[in-house]
Formats: structure tokens, sequence, C-alpha cells
């Protein structure tokens, strides 16, 4: 009866059973009984820009860095791991580099075979100044976005950003923290021009009018 007994090398959970009662098997059978697949702890293997490979090895050398993996709607969190692994060669036809991270999972929100989005934290900045990615603009000297003087005037300033996302550009250099940045009809603006800043119901009409002239060809 000891050869009746089967156990699994791994913890994890079984999925549909390749055999059912009555069936002949044999050693030699390629599919098996059952799969088993280990949930905790569970990796994740994503890709990056090649571009990003030497800030990626610079925060490295100082210690573990997290990865943190969302649904694919990004609206919810689905666990936080750490770099497993960095892959040794960059794929030349694609221009990225393959990553692995690892999740305890114990709550088992990620699955085999998901597609999550995941993102690789490198570090986090206190106190730093975010505007909509709409704001900033690109023009032949570089980047730069339209802020509101102390008089209500247009101003352009040339900004440095460091990232773009989820619709938010990360600022190193270029904006101060109580700056009234244009975020709405900057194409239209001209250096000096009279600006009003709207508020509440009437920013809400302004921004819908706006996105309204847009659609129209």
């Amino acid at each position: 009866m000891s050869y009746t007994r089967l156990t699994s090398p791994i913890d994890g959970i079984t999925g549909i059973r390749q055999i059912d009662i009555g069936n002949i098997i044999q050693p030699s059978d390629a599919t098996g009984l059952v799969t088993v697949t280990q949930l905790e702890p569970i990796s994740v293997i994503f890709t990056l820009p090649e571009g990003n490979l030497p800030e990626i090895q610079q925060h490295l050398a100082k210690g573990p860095l997290t990865v943190l993996a969302y649904s694919q709607d990004n609206k919810f969190k689905l666990g936080q791991g750490q770099l497993l692994l960095v892959n040794n060669q960059i794929n030349q036809q694609t221009g990225t580099l393959q990553i692995k991270a690892e999740f305890p999972n114990k709550d088992r929100r990620l699955w085999p075979g998901q597609l999550v989005n995941a993102r690789l934290l490198l570090e986090t900045r206190q106190d730093a100044i975010t505007v909509p990615a709409s704001a900033v603009q690109q023009g032949p000297n570089g980047s730069y976005a339209w802020i509101i003087t102390p008089e209500g005037r247009a101003d352009m300033k040339p900004v440095k950003v460091a990232q773009i996302s989820d619709g938010q550009a990360l600022i190193d250099s270029g904006l101060a923290g109580n700056d009234n940045v244009v975020v709405d009809g900057q194409f239209k603006l001209k250096l000096g021009d009279r600006v009003t800043i709207l508020h509440g119901k009437a920013a809400a009409e302004a921004a819908a009018q706006s996105a309204q002239q847009l659609e129209i060809p």
C-alpha cells in the first residue's frame, strides 16, 4: 500500500487532475497525475528598458530593492516583494532587461500565470514636487512649464523631469512648492499674458469645455 501514496516534494496547491478513475497509467506518462504549484513564496518576472540598468545597479549595491505588484488596471496592490535577480544578458531584439522578484504571497493574491504590473522601487523622495504630466511642455531648449506669477501673469520656467508615471511628472528642479502651475490651456499662453485662476465648479466646467474642443476635428 505504500506505493499508492504520493507525497509532493513542494508545498502548494493542486490543479485539475489529469486522469480519472479507470484510466490506465504508466510511469512513462508525460502528463502525470496532477500539477502542484507553489504559491508561498511566488516569483514574478518582468522587463525594464536596458537604459535603467546603471541606475538599478547603483541602488542595488546599497541593499535589497523592493518590488510592488499591482493588478492590470492598477486599482489593486497585490503584494510587495524583493528583487531576486537581474538576468545576465539583455534581449538585443527588444532592448529590455529581464528581472525576477520574489513575493511572500501569504494572502495568495498573486496567482500562477497571472498578468500584473510590476514596479521596481529604487528610492523614496520626501516632500517631492509633482505636477500633472500634461503641464510639462517640450521646447527647443528642453522641458518647461507655465506658472502664474504673483502679479497674475504667465511665465515660462525650464524644468528637469526625473520621471513620469501614472500621469504625474516628478520634478527634479525648476519649480518650487508654492508655484502656481498652469495645467490647462497652456498651449494658448504667451509670456506676460494675464491668467485667471479658476477654482471649484468653474475649473471643472473649463476643463470639460477644453476636452470637448479637443474632440472636435
